[in-house]
């Protein structure tokens, strides 16, 4: 039973938590509250400006909220620490048909890299198998994404192995949809596979600025094609990569998407792991204002037509305030999930924390075909990753969220400070999505922002 870490009172505060020296007080996007924050348990209270300091002075919330501190901390502690694997990205080629100025991938590894034979697939699959079986509840399915660089340039492999392991993982392709034609489709679908497509833009002038082939040529035209094929297909996702090219396209891009029927979408702020996401990472004051203006013409939307379109990074944000233990994504907290809750598998079988590091060999800690798994994932360069802790990281020790941002993401981190232990480099966004999100709730809607089912299997811990 995952908790939830707030609770609605009223008239007052609007969350349970408590008034101690240890609380922080934080600003919110609405202009009526403050947030209270006890950043080691991630506990807060949001309550009216003119109420906050009856509050912290006060001894009734300190009192409930040192009653349940130990629950609140196990609670934190499980999902930071107490999780097993039970997820790998697999990318069954190193090759891309698309040139996009930002993958985290060398160019090099993309024109000319290994691609996995249909045995080579097989038996990679037979070990992650074996490795899942040997750690995870009896019954309990893993997840497998194929990833990329584009995983359907490897599709005889990728489809043998959909169809021989089918229900024993569940699969998943992230691709760039140019390779979808209907016979791959069809199949996807038949395996009810999860299908992840990228779009960077409303328009063809804006999607195609980042993706397009080495040839010059955009493919925003077959990428829509394909989601309007998909659109009502329940395993559709949708990711964004937001760059200071398309960043003031956002509230454009919700309602095209909405448009299309679109239910789930990443708005995926750009990775600096290579040196054209760096070149694209847009400035954090200008995606924080359009970041915000699409989530609030996502709710516009809701409120008109009655059809909700979630932005999952922020959603999952979110849940990290209300109920650390429900997320859905595990980069924004640390130690992140890359190497704790998920790894990545190359096309040469080799391990790393997360898809990220592919492209930094350092964090290569081993070959899946001539090391157990379970040495691999024990590694140097998996420790490295599973190790980082916010509180070990200045300034993010010091800071009211950090086990709501997480200081992500450490392979960007290491690309641009040559260290993991340092402030993401959209430290000021983060810290501003935060901001927003207590707005939101605070003004009573967070469920406008949440996947419909967000609170089931979930309890509410009562402190008052």
């Amino acid at each position: 039973m995952l908790n939830l870490h707030f609770m609605t009172a009223a008239p007052g505060p609007r969350a349970n938590a408590g008034a101690a020296p240890h609380f922080q007080v934080l600003a919110t996007a609405h202009p009526d509250y403050v947030a209270l924050i006890e950043p080691d348990t991630a506990f807060w209270v949001l309550v009216r400006k003119e109420e906050a300091l009856d509050l912290l002075l006060g001894p009734e919330l300190t009192q409930a909220f040192a009653a349940r501190e130990a629950e609140l901390a196990r609670d934190l502690n499980m999902v930071r620490f107490g999780l097993l694997p039970s997820a790998v990205y697999f990318n069954p080629t190193e090759r891309c048909n698309l040139n996009c100025t930002y993958c985290y991938l060398p160019r090099d590894m993309r024109q000319k890299g290994r691609q996995m034979t249909p045995a080579e697939l097989l038996r990679a699959l037979e070990l992650l198998e074996d490795y899942f079986r040997s750690i995870l509840p009896e019954g309990a399915r893993p997840q497998l994404v194929f990833h990329g660089s584009e995983p359907l340039l490897a599709r005889e492999a990728v489809f043998a192995g959909m169809e021989r392991f089918a229900g024993r993982f569940r699969f998943g392709v992230q691709t760039n949809a140019t390779l979808l034609d209907r016979e791959a489709r069809e199949f996807l679908l038949s395996q009810g596979a999860g299908i992840g497509l990228s779009l960077d833009g409303p328009t063809a002038a804006i999607a195609d600025r980042t993706r397009k082939t080495w040839g010059g040529e955009g493919v925003f035209a077959r990428t829509v094609q394909a989601l309007e094929e998909l659109a009502d297909y329940p395993g559709l996702n949708l990711i964004v990569t937001v760059t200071r090219e398309n960043v003031a396209a956002l509230p454009e891009l919700v309602e095209f998407l909405h448009a299309r029927g679109v239910q789930n979408a990443l708005l995926n702020p750009v990775r600096g792991t290579q040196a054209g996401g760096r070149e694209l990472l847009p400035e954090p004051d200008a995606l924080a204002h359009f970041f915000f203006t699409a989530l609030a013409r996502a709710d516009e939307l809701l409120e008109r037509t009655g059809r909700k379109l979630v932005v999952g990074n922020f959603a999952n944000l979110l849940l990290g305030f209300v109920a650390p233990g429900a997320r859905r994504l595990m980069c924004d907290i640390s130690p992140c999930g890359g190497g704790r809750c998920f790894f990545a598998v190359g096309a040469g079988g080799e391990v790393t924390p997360c898809s990220e590091f592919l492209g930094l060999p350092e964090f290569h800690g081993g070959n899946l075909f001539d090391t157990p798994l379970a040495d691999i994932l024990a590694g140097e360069p998996f420790r490295l990753v599973t190790g980082r802790r916010v509180e070990d990281i200045h300034p993010c020790r010091r800071c009211s969220v950090r086990h709501v941002c997480g200081a992500p993401c450490p392979a960007e981190i290491h690309a641009l400070q040559g260290t993991l232990h340092g402030p993401a480099a959209l430290c000021d966004f983060y810290a501003a999505q935060a901001r927003f999100a207590l707005g939101v709730i605070a003004a009573g809607r967070l469920d406008h922002y949440l996947w419909d089912d967000w609170q089931d299997h979930l309890e509410e811990i009562k402190v008052m």
